[in-house]
C-alpha cells in the first residue's frame, strides 16, 4: 500500500466513488447505502465514523465532475483491496437486479482507470449476478 488508512480522504473518495455508482441510475437506495458502509468497514474504517464519513463522501460526490479524483485513491491499493472495492460496486449495480447503460460504461471506464483486466472484471461481475440469483 502506498498511502496510509489513516488518511482521511483513502475513505472519503472510495465511499464518494461508490456513491457516485449507486447514484448513477437516479435510484440511490438505502441497500446501497449498506453495502457502502459495509466494504468501508471491511477496509478497515471504524463502525463509529461511518456517518461522518459518509455525509463527507456523498458531499465530495455532489461537488464533482469526475471520477478521476476518487480513482486515485483506489488504483494504489492492494489487489485484494481493489478487488473488495470492485465487487462492491457490482453490489451495488445489481442491488435492483438490473444494470443500465450509463453503470455498464461506468465500469468499463472504472476497468481501465483501476488497473482490472476484463476477464477479472467480467468474473466478478458473474459472482455478483450468481449472489443475487
Amino acid at each position: 500500500m502506498i498511502f496510509k488508512k489513516e488518511n482521511n480522504d483513502y475513505y472519503i473518495k472510495i465511499a464518494a466513488l461508490l456513491i457516485h455508482a449507486a447514484k448513477i441510475d437516479e435510484d440511490y437506495s438505502s441497500e446501497e447505502q449498506e453495502i457502502i458502509k459495509k466494504t468501508l468497514v471491511e477496509l478497515g474504517l471504524n463502525n463509529e465514523d461511518l456517518e461522518i464519513f459518509m455525509i463527507k463522501a456523498k458531499k465530495m460526490e455532489e461537488n464533482s465532475n469526475q471520477i478521476l479524483e476518487f480513482t486515485r485513491e483506489v488504483k494504489n491499493l492492494a489487489e485484494s483491496d481493489k478487488i473488495k472495492i470492485i465487487k462492491s460496486l457490482w453490489r451495488i449495480i445489481y442491488s435492483n437486479n438490473n444494470a443500465d447503460i450509463y453503470e455498464t460504461n461506468l465500469m468499463r471506464r472504472l476497468s481501465g482507470l483501476l488497473y482490472i483486466d476484463s476477464k477479472t472484471m467480467g468474473d466478478i461481475k458473474k459472482d455478483i449476478i450468481k449472489e443475487n440469483s
